[in-house]
């Protein structure tokens, strides 16, 4: 989990009206918006990197977004859990066009809020969980390789150790997970 420092955010997406998506499964007017902003994900181009702490109640939001795309997509789908530097050589390596980072961050918004971050907007956070920050996270893989990456934060509850993800994150993380399963399919192609 991370925290923001003070600063705006460029783009604020709020999980809060109910629908169905394409798909059929539940979404939200955030699912919609986040379709649009996420348009430009492509199958055998991007890479979905969960960061957080599954035992550590909401901060497993992005490992559960993982666990729910991993089968689903044909995109790389890598959990890289508390210590996202561990990844930096592979990711490196990979050199993906676009990559996809999910963590929790507690920038003051209702909880399962989601919002996506620019890699200049990870300046402003302060705090974080993880031994390496979101925005020297960023930095380390965008000095090797060149990459546009999307960053979405889901704004915690709680973050007990031994809790699970509360029902506003959990709800937010299974949209998201949605959303992300409409843009990239088995087929090699972005769905329409």
């Amino acid at each position: 989990m991370t925290r923001l420092g003070e600063g705006k955010v460029r783009h604020k997406v709020q999980t809060n009206t109910p629908s169905r998506s394409r798909s059929g499964k539940r979404s939200t007017k955030a699912s919609r918006n986040l379709l649009k902003q996420l348009g430009k994900l492509n199958l055998g181009e991007t890479v979905i990197v969960g960061i957080g702490n599954a035992l550590k109640g909401d901060d497993g939001a992005g490992p559960k977004v993982c666990s729910i795309l991993k089968g689903k997509i044909a995109a790389e789908v890598i959990d890289a859990g508390t210590t996202p530097e561990n990844y930096i050589g592979r990711l490196v390596r990979m050199s993906p066009k676009k990559l996809l980072i999910i963590d929790a961050i507690d920038f003051g918004s209702p909880p399962g809020t989601l919002k996506i971050f620019s890699a200049q907007d990870l300046q402003q956070f302060t705090l974080s969980t993880h031994c390496l920050s979101p925005h020297l996270f960023v930095q380390a893989i965008t000095s090797e390789i060149d990459t546009e990456v999307f960053f979405i934060g889901i704004q915690p509850a709680q973050l007990q150790f031994g809790q699970g993800l509360s029902k506003q994150v959990a709800g937010a993380s299974a949209a998201l997970a949605d959303d992300i399963e409409l843009i990239l399919s088995h087929t090699g192609r972005p769905r329409d």
